[in-house]
């Protein structure tokens, strides 16, 4: 099924390739890829699967060095699924970027993250972060971890689209 959505230029499909207007500002992109990861998720019950969509969804639409989720596993983050290349399995809480935002339940902009204390280098290339738990009943289920390899890649727009999508991934859970 392919819906012609108007208000960008652009076809939003539902499964089998994600098309944007390269002209669309980053907002337009996120508002994009938001109903995208609405439509993929409907109707799939499983966790893995809708989680590596929107995976996918992400990286193909801001072409971000790495995109993926670590997962609560006891008192551990366990790497889910990701794009991007090969990253760390197990972070612990309060630990890095991710496991302190596990243990604050905050999302945390990292413009460089040499600067960041306790960052956890899983690869080099990776120079600035944001990260966003995905809370269900105030508690935290997952982290979508997003890295790009170049400086302060991340801004107050990213943060705002990327809090509501984890409205959307939230449930899942």
């Amino acid at each position: 099924m392919v819906r012609k959505n108007t208000l960008f230029d652009s076809y939003l499909c539902t499964v089998e390739q994600i098309v944007l207007n390269p002209k669309a500002s980053k907002a337009q992109k996120y508002e994009l890829a938001l109903k995208q990861a609405q439509v993929l998720c409907e109707g799939e019950s499983n966790l893995i699967a809708n989680l590596a969509n929107i995976t996918a969804l992400l990286k193909e639409t801001f072409q971000w060095f790495w995109v993926g989720f670590y997962i609560v596993d006891t008192n551990e983050l366990v790497l889910g699924p990701f794009q991007g290349p090969v990253a760390c399995t197990r972070i612990q809480k309060g630990k890095g970027v991710c496991g302190t935002a596990w243990d604050s339940k905050k999302a945390i902009v990292v413009p460089d993250v040499s600067k960041f204390p306790g960052h956890i280098v899983c690869n080099a290339a990776s120079l600035s972060e944001i990260v966003i738990p995905i809370l269900k009943n105030n508690e935290v289920f997952a982290i979508l971890d997003v890295d790009a390899d170049r400086l302060d890649a991340f801004d107050e727009t990213d943060h705002k689209y990327l809090a509501l999508l984890e409205r959307i991934v939230s449930p899942l859970f």
